[in-house]
């Protein structure tokens, strides 16, 4: 036996590259981004447009273009008028439902809508920076208040009833009540400017007093309003209620407005021209019609959406017999 040790051999160096477990460190196929794909909201569910149509939004079509940039952000649906007849469907479907819940209940539902921004506030935070041209601490302002304002309309629903409403006195034995109702389907154009702090500030009071909504997103910015479909979907809120669409305002609007189904359109997103075209259509079926004014979304906002799509019912009922004393009662 020899008392020299063996000798060993050192494996050979191969060509190739080593192989790494780790992920996001292979250097044979890097990684690819998975771009999301937006769609509507209608009904509780997420379809494409039925015509099959997109549309690019760019950094070019948003605020951040002034400074000569056109970063692609995404393709929005490009929703068609029957995309519309169909969100119109579908809210009509949810107004029984929606409206015939307790106001209490609406508002734990509208206040669980803010909880699920809250947790999803990076991406709105991203969202509405590529949308508006801000920078990331003002467009986390703009959400900070866009959450708020869910909460502020929640703690409404059922309050509004006792601003409003009331026992009014007669001249007889009678109880003569008025109360509060909710219009119906409304048709609301969302903000241009304001993506997504806007958008929020015409949906919520719509909804919070018991209406249904049918919303045309920005045309140029609607990717913050598509998310928010997303939020919706996952937070108790029924399908129907609210109903998502994007593309051309104008192309959307006006069946909507001409719509024999929908009983009130809120302007807010619309040009003075296309603001007088649809104020026509609307009356042909008697619409409430809420005209598009200067609006700055950041201040506290009063009652005056709230009430825009409310009715007023007034009940007489009998008191009974009157005595000396007073009534029966």
């Amino acid at each position: 036996m020899s008392d020299k040790p063996e000798k060993t051999v050192k494996p050979e160096k191969s060509d190739k590259p080593e192989r790494s477990d780790k992920p996001g460190k292979s250097s044979e196929h890097p990684r690819l981004s998975v771009f999301k794909t937006y769609k509507l909201y209608v009904g509780g569910k997420f379809p494409r447009s039925e015509s099959g149509r997109v549309y690019e939004v760019t950094t070019a079509t948003s605020a951040a273009g002034a400074a000569g940039k056109s970063n692609w952000l995404a393709n929005a649906p490009l929703s068609s008028r029957k995309d519309a007849r169909d969100a119109v469907v579908a809210a009509r479907k949810a107004f029984g439902g929606w409206s015939g819940a307790t106001a209490y209940n609406r508002g734990q539902i509208l206040y669980r809508v803010a909880e699920m921004l809250e947790g999803r506030k990076d991406q709105f935070v991203r969202e509405v920076a590529d949308a508006e041209g801000l920078s990331k601490s003002k467009a986390a302002a703009v959400v900070d208040a866009a959450v708020d304002r869910w909460v502020w309309y929640a703690g409404w629903t059922d309050k509004i009833a006792q601003v409003i409403g009331g026992a009014n006195p007669v001249a007889g034995p009678y109880f003569n009540l008025s109360t509060p109702e909710p219009t119906g389907v409304v048709a609301v154009l969302a903000p241009q400017e304001s993506s997504f702090l806007g958008l929020v500030s015409v949906i919520a009071p719509v909804i919070a007093t018991g209406n249904t909504v049918i919303v045309v997103a920005s045309e140029k910015s609607p990717l913050p309003a598509l998310s928010l479909g997303e939020v919706l979907a996952t937070s108790d809120l029924p399908g129907g209620v609210v109903n998502v669409l994007s593309g051309r305002t104008a192309e959307i609007a006006t069946p909507l407005a001409a719509h024999q189904d929908v009983n009130a359109i809120d302007l807010a997103g619309a040009d003075d021209d296309l603001a007088k075209e649809l104020e026509i259509a609307a009356a042909d079926n008697l619409k409430r019609v809420l005209r598009p004014q200067a609006v700055d979304y950041f201040r506290t906002p009063g009652t005056e959406r709230l009430t825009a799509f409310l009715e007023t019912k007034t009940v007489w009922h009998p008191t009974g017999a009157l005595g000396a004393s007073g009534s029966s009662y």
